[in-house]
Formats: C-alpha cells, structure tokens, sequence
C-alpha cells in the first residue's frame, strides 16, 4: 500500500490548464500534493532554492517569460539533479513525437504527455498514464537520492582515505608536485612518475586516482620487479580454466581488476621486453589476450607508470620498448629527493612522530632543535621512506628527550650504544620525578632489553644472552612494548 506524500511543483501560465491538472490528480489527493503553482521560470529557480522539499515538478513546455522549455528544465535539475520533471504540452498532439521526446529526456526530463487532443474540457488528456507517471517519478527520485547519498559516502570515505596519505611539505617542490597532481587528476592520459626510492610514487599515483573521475573505480598497485618472469602474464591479464595444467578455474588478471579504474605500475623498467610488447597492445587496443581464450577481452584502465631508472637511457640500450615509452609519457611527473626539500624535514618528522606515538599509544618525546638540525643536515639517500624509519626508531628508543647524539645514533652515523643511555638514569633522580619501582623497574628493563637486541643478530641471539627461553623472550618484549 502506497502511504507516502507526494509532493509536486506546477508550472503553468494558464488557469483553465491548471484547472485541469487539479481535477485529474483531485481522486488521488491523499497521496499527490500541488504544494505551489508558479507561472514563469524565474519564480521556479527562486523558489526551489529555498524549498527542496519538491519530489516532482509538473511542467507546461511553454510558458511567460524567457527561461522555459529545455533551458527551465536544466536549470531545475542544477539545483536539484534528483527532482523529477513531467512536462505537459499543447506543442504535439503525436504521442509518438521522438525527435520531440528525446530533447525533453536529454535536457533532464523523464515523461512528457499532451493536454490535447480532444474535447476533454476538466481533465489532462490520458489521465491515468499522468498519474502513473507521477508515482513513477516519485519512486525513481527516491532511488536517484539514495545513490546519491551512497556516492556522497564514497566520496567522503575518498576524501578519508586522502587525508590519511597526504602528501607532506610546504617546499616550492611540493607545492610544484601537487600542482601537477591536480592537472593529471584532471585528464585521463597515460602517466609516467619518475623518481629516487623512497620519495613517494605510489602515493603520487594514489592521489591521481583518488581525485580523478576514476575515483570511484578501482586503483590496482603492482610492483613489476616483485613478480616472477613466468608468472607475469597470468597475473596481469589472467588465465581461462582449463589453460594449462592447475588452471582448475579462471583468474581475472590485474588489467581486468582495474577495468574503468587505474592501474599502477611500479618499477615499470624491470618488466621484461616479452610483457611490455603485451602491455603496449592493451594500452594501444584496449583489449587484453588471455591465456587460454580466443576472444579478446575490452578493458578501459588508465595507465601510471612509474620508476626510479631513466627510461630513455634504459631505451636506448634497448632494455625497454621506445613505442612504450611513448605511450606512458603522455604526462611526467618529477617527485623530487628529500635532499632537495630540507625545508620540510622537521614538518615531516613531525607527522610521522605525531601518527606513530598515536598508533603505540607512547608520549612524543622533545626533538631538541640541535638534533633536529642533525637530521636537516643528513643526505636522506633513501628519501622520505628512510626518515619515516629513523622516525619509528627514535620512538622505539623510549627516550623522553631526542638530542643531537640519539638522533646521528639513529641515522647509523654513530656505532655502538646510544650516547644518552651513558647518562639516562639521571633524569630519574630528582625530586620532582619520583617513580613507583614498578615503573622504574620497566623502564629499566625496556632500556636494557634494547640493548641487548640491538647487539645481537638475532631475536634467538638475543634471547639466549638474557638466559631467556625465546617464548619467554617474545612474550616480555610484547609486555614492554618493544614488539
């Protein structure tokens, strides 16, 4: 049973036409409501910017004023895209008018019936495919709300997802970066990321997914050098069952996976020169062979590459396809070193002492400003990845204050014992610090258990030279939050 209200804007100019609408919906009035009658197109857009409780707008295609007909119609469905529009016109008395019909559809309408032909004085001309038209109108804007509501969770969980990967940085590089971002985000071309290790491609190539119309399609990452020579062809564009001897059932490969999405891949000058010759016809034809099937399978994926090696070198020594190359270098982007960014050094550490204090539940420690220019100092060879290390290594030191000496023992600059465990226990003694034994006793065996594992090859070694059990061992480092 239909419970529901129903209700309709009408727009109309003539008062014997609203008459008839009236008295065609009057039997249906417990269900159908004319909240308002308007009579020109300017009144309409002021109107439904100040009420969006409208489910259905009634139409008459030509009306007073200049906005009417398809240019109402596309300005109503810009403020609401859900709301649903029935037009009602003397302009064709031909049911069968497509030419008509289609202009109508394609400017956002989804019926349009005749008041005429006929002597029907009281009443729209076929009165019950109106009214039917109406409870359809209002059961496909339900359906069109609730889609969007879920798009506008995707896009939140999107906008979630970004915000948890940022890219860190205020440098004039960066701010170049995500320039460049914005502008591949916006086309659909193939593009190519170049950069040392460490500096942050996947997370370029995310972010390019992420805020592309793509967004709501899959983003496939593969790293090309971790996958096995025989085994790159099945993984990439899959295998029909029967193919091969263990093919018991049919794999969709990654190109299949990303369909209308994007896919990344990674160290793209490690794929051998047999994979880039099937690679390019994908990119070239759309289509992928799969092992084991005569038909071709069409897929629509967006290609980032991405590498730490120069391609035109790698090209002109004939270790990678110069047809390739071309086809992924439709769009560069340059992630710059570390080195070349000192300015967001102590912002990215920052971040990642903030993110993983948070994540262990531990209080962040001082970075004196002496030690913060010894990491500002430092070459960063493995860029943003290493400092991400060093930063979870000086967290895992459980020092409440980082100074100069912690912080080059950390970046390997200096061997042996950290420097500040020499004089750690001082900070114990003072009588505005004063600690249960319980507490001093952890803390102790935290420091110590450190210790002794950063001097052995091994969690076994480890464990043996504290006379532990390696269960045992396991089970203390857990408690002390060393694991």
């Amino acid at each position: 049973m239909f419970n529901a209200k129903i209700n309709i804007l009408l727009i109309e100019d003539e008062d014997y036409d609203v008459r008839r609408i009236r008295n065609t919906l009057k039997p249906f009035e417990d269900h159908i409501h004319i909240m308002n009658v308007v009579s020109d197109g300017s009144s309409v857009i002021d109107l439904l910017r100040q009420n969006k409780d409208y489910d259905v707008v009634i139409m008459d295609f030509q009306i007073s004023g200049i906005l009417k007909g398809e240019t109402l119609i596309r300005e109503i469905k810009k403020i609401d895209p859900t709301i649903q529009i029935i037009v009602v016109t003397k302009m064709t008395t031909n049911a069968t008018d497509f030419n008509f019909a289609n202009k109508l559809l394609e400017a956002g309408a989804m019926w349009y019936c005749t008041k005429y032909p006929g002597d029907i004085e009281e009443f729209i001309y076929q009165p019950t495919d109106f009214v039917l038209s109406i409870y359809n109108a209002y059961e496909r804007r339900k359906l069109e709300k609730e889609k969007q509501r879920s798009t506008n969770r995707l896009k939140k969980n999107i906008q979630q997802m970004l915000d948890k990967k940022q890219i860190i940085g205020l440098s004039p590089p960066i701010v170049k970066l995500r320039e460049h971002i914005e502008y591949c985000a916006r086309t659909n071309a193939n593009v190519l990321i170049l950069g040392a290790s460490g500096t942050g491609k996947e997370l370029v190539a995310y972010h390019i997914h992420y805020k592309s119309a793509r967004n709501l399609e899959n983003f496939v990452p593969i790293n090309c050098s971790s996958l096995p020579e025989h085994l790159i062809e099945s993984e990439l564009f899959g295998f029909a069952k029967g193919s091969f001897t263990g093919a018991t059932s049919p794999k969709k490969g990654l190109f299949e996976l990303a369909d209308k999405g994007t896919i990344f891949l990674d160290e793209i000058a490690d794929l051998p020169l047999t994979a880039q010759a099937k690679l390019l016809r994908v990119i070239d034809e759309g289509e992928i062979d799969k092992i084991g099937r005569v038909e071709k399978i069409n897929v629509d994926v967006r290609v980032v590459a991405a590498t730490n090696k120069n391609l035109e070198k790698e090209v002109r020594e004939n270790r990678f396809r110069e047809d390739l190359f071309y086809r992924l270098n439709v769009v560069s982007i340059h992630v710059p070193p570390l080195k070349e960014r000192k300015e967001d050094i102590p912002i990215l550490v920052s971040h990642f002492m903030n993110l993983f204090s948070r994540d262990t539940n531990q209080q962040q420690p001082l970075i004196k400003d002496e030690a913060m220019q010894v990491l500002v100092n430092f070459d960063w060879p493995g860029n943003v990845r290493q400092l991400q290390n060093v930063v979870q290594r000086l967290l895992f030191m459980h020092e409440p204050v980082i100074g100069p000496s912690l912080a080059k023992f950390a970046l390997g600059i200096q061997e042996g014992e950290p420097p500040s465990h020499s004089n750690s226990l001082e900070e114990f003694w003072s009588k505005n610090n004063i600690l249960t034994w319980r507490e001093m006793e952890t803390i102790i065996k935290k420091k110590y258990f450190y210790f002794v594992r950063q001097n052995a090859k091994s969690d076994s070694e480890a464990a043996s030279l504290l006379g532990l059990a390696p269960p045992n061992y396991h089970r203390m480092c857990k408690k002390l939050g060393l694991k």
